[in-house]
């Protein structure tokens, strides 16, 4: 029997999902534009005339997530030219953007970082960027007060985009940074596209008071090209998504736990995307035996077909993990979460009690403390 074996959840399959329905959960890294629903994809679509390659929602499916493959970076992403499509006015961007925080709330989460891309968001429709930002922020008010999710948001940049634009994007959230807008984020595909020369520009950023994230070590090779080292020591990243590949190169992990550097970690997305052949290969156990602060997430839950109650399930039923990472998880969430010190505290406080209800969870939770980073 393998370490992953002996510590899987001893339930059965349908107690393990109820288990993971009940559980307070954090979610760090959800992207808006992979949070679409099907049905309102497809009453957008019959409201605004789009083109689409399918009118029903079986059809458009293969279009808009992961069915049955290639399990490629460039299939995943190519899942996002036809999703921006349905950003088709105003209502369209606030409907969508609501949505994604009521079916968080539904999946009893507590916390939520919801990420977006102003220039996905406005570039088909023309839309000006501030205009879409209004928008979003806006929604997203509303949804948190509707349902008790606390949410915050962070821009994100295209690795892709033009300088000027990303100055655009770090302008737009310095000037709306406040208990909504937290951070920005730099995404896309690191291969093709270093993130060198955005250094200035994050700089900058965090020390205007912006948190920091950085999608890394998810396409290329930790040894060859560490674009980790780059986001940490160049762009100020105090949290990394994804990160997985840190497990090929001992240098990384090592700056990384020395640095209290959080890794963003979505499983069935890493699968997705290419970056495992199995969920039972997935290095999040060997990244908790390391002593890495990890924390679960979804990344796309439309584009996955996944919720983090699942994530959860495929954390305990597929790479093997038991319960008490999962609580040590929600610590490491919440240590991590780009929030002022006096919320953190109180969320910190509030997890403690919601987790009573789960045997050995407080314990597990509060032993899950985590020491301050490294100047």
């Amino acid at each position: 029997m393998t370490p992953r074996q002996e510590n899987s959840l001893d339930t059965a399959p349908q107690t393990r999902k109820e288990w993971a329905q009940a559980l307070p959960k954090i979610d760090l890294h959800r992207h808006l534009e992979g949070s679409l629903r099907l049905a309102t994809l497809l009453e957008i679509a019959q409201e605004h005339g789009l083109d689409l390659p399918s009118h029903d929602m079986e059809g458009l499916r293969p279009y808009v997530q992961m069915t049955d493959g290639p399990h490629r970076l460039d299939t995943f992403l190519q899942k996002f030219q036809i999703l921006r499509r349905f950003y088709t006015s105003k209502e369209a961007v606030k409907r969508i953007a609501q949505e994604a925080v009521l079916d968080a709330a539904a999946d009893n989460i507590r916390y939520l970082e919801l990420r977006f891309n102003p220039v996905a968001l406005s570039r088909v429709h023309h839309f000006r960027l501030h205009d879409v930002v209004d928008w979003v922020i806006e929604a997203v008010t509303q949804a948190q007060e509707t349902s008790n999710t606390r949410t915050c948001l962070i821009f994100q940049i295209g690795r892709n985009e033009q300088l000027r634009t990303a100055e655009e994007i770090t302008d737009l959230a310095l000037a709306h940074l406040g208990l909504l807008v937290r951070g920005i984020d730099l995404a896309g595909d690191e291969a093709m596209h270093p993130a060198g020369r955005f250094e200035p520009i994050f700089r900058r950023a965090k020390q205007a008071g912006l948190n920091i994230t950085v999608h890394a070590g998810e396409a290329i090779n930790a040894d060859s090209d560490n674009s980790i080292r780059t986001a940490v020591l160049n762009l100020g990243a105090q949290r990394i998504g994804h990160g997985v590949r840190a497990i090929e190169n001992s240098d990384t992990i090592q700056m990384l736990r020395e640095r209290h550097i959080t890794l963003e970690v979505c499983p069935t997305s890493n699968l997705h995307t290419g970056i495992v052949r199995g969920l039972s290969q997935h290095p999040l156990y060997d990244l908790f035996k390391l002593g890495m602060y990890v924390t679960l997430n979804t990344d796309d839950p439309s584009i996955s077909a996944t919720t983090l109650s699942q994530e959860y399930v495929v954390a305990t039923d597929e790479i093997g993990l038991a319960p008490h990472f999962i609580y040590r998880m929600l610590r490491h969430s919440v240590e991590a979460a780009f929030i002022p010190e006096a919320e953190r505290d109180t969320l910190r406080h509030a997890f403690r009690e919601w987790l009573a209800a789960f045997e050995g969870a407080i314990a597990t939770f509060d032993a899950a403390y985590l020491p301050p980073p490294i100047p």
